[in-house]
């Protein structure tokens, strides 16, 4: 009774309009989940391998913010794009431009390994399964999708 009096409230501040602070922070969570849809949804049409590299600071911003019950989730995937972000940074390559298929020349063996490990574990089954659990777990609690 006591969640869906918490799930009640949520939506009805944001039905409301307010965004200021809140002493609930399942509707802090939400409305920053708004605050974030327009850049989700950017980086979804945008598509690409660094689409989810672009809203990075997004997801952080998210996975600090999160429920107990999907913060596993959001540490699954941001950690998993974080390591990425750093393989890419440690080799010096500009994820924009890299081609696994074409690597620049002075890419050392061992960063293209860091790259591809990284990029392996980012769509693992399980990170996978859990950007799926984040995408219904904003719907279901925040009444809206992470991105339009």
């Amino acid at each position: 009774m006591r969640g869906r009096a918490l799930l009640a409230g949520a939506g009805l501040v944001a039905l409301m309009g307010v965004h200021g602070c809140s002493s609930d922070p399942q509707a802090d969570y939400c409305h920053t989940v708004e605050d974030h849809q327009d850049d989700f949804s950017e980086a979804v049409a945008q598509g690409g391998p660094t689409a989810l590299l672009t809203v990075l600071p997004d997801m952080v911003d998210l996975r600090d913010q999160a429920p107990d019950d999907i913060q596993g989730q959001w540490q699954q995937v941001t950690g998993r794009l974080l390591a990425l972000r750093k393989a890419l940074d440690d080799a010096g390559v500009d994820p924009t431009s890299y081609d696994r298929d074409k690597p620049p020349s002075d890419l050392s063996a061992a960063d293209k390994t860091a790259i591809d490990a990284a990029a392996k574990q980012l769509v693992s089954a399980d990170t996978v399964t859990a950007f799926e659990q984040i995408q219904t777990q904003v719907r279901d609690v925040c009444h809206t999708p992470l991105y339009r």
